[in-house]
């Protein structure tokens, strides 16, 4: 006799339940790292998270710099794809499934301190296969640009 499966927390219930407890953002980082393992890899912590936007922060630590003592390329691009994909997948979860088809960064200063990433975007409420293009920034301490990223989200929404 099979036992029955626990369903996987999705990331909207996960925010909800977690938010609430003391330390509740570390908990729900812990909780990325399991349902996502190597975007938990960075360490990022969701600061902010609802339908349509996500906000994260990146602290400057050895283990994500670069030889120029900078926060290194693919650490900005794994928190950009992070924080677009947490945008997209809190208002899906539960009624679809996504995956990103396309990663693109563009990079302005080095990244230096803690940085933070956002993503505001609209998603589309109808049934069925949908493109969506979303675009999260990525800026230092004094507020400066210091990358975009640029994905794209195949997202399959059910009823």
């Amino acid at each position: 006799m099979k036992l029955p499966r626990m369903p996987r927390p999705t990331i909207s219930s996960a925010w909800a339940r977690t938010t609430k407890l003391p330390f509740g953002r570390r908990v729900f980082a812990g909780l990325i790292k399991r349902m996502v393992p190597y975007s938990g890899t960075i360490g990022a912590t969701v600061l902010e998270l609802r339908d349509g936007y996500a906000r994260a922060e990146l602290n400057d630590r050895a283990i994500v710099r670069n030889h120029l003592r900078s926060i290194h390329a693919v650490a900005l691009m794994n928190l950009g794809e992070l924080t677009t994909g947490l945008a997209v997948m809190h208002a899906i979860d539960g009624r679809g499934r996504g995956i990103v088809t396309t990663l693109r960064m563009e990079y302005y200063h080095k990244a230096r301190g803690t940085i933070t990433a956002t993503c505001e975007t609209s998603l589309p409420s109808t049934v069925g296969r949908h493109e969506l293009e979303v675009t999260g920034e990525l800026r230092n301490e004094a507020g400066e640009l210091v990358a975009r990223a640029f994905a794209t989200w195949k997202l399959e929404l059910d009823e």
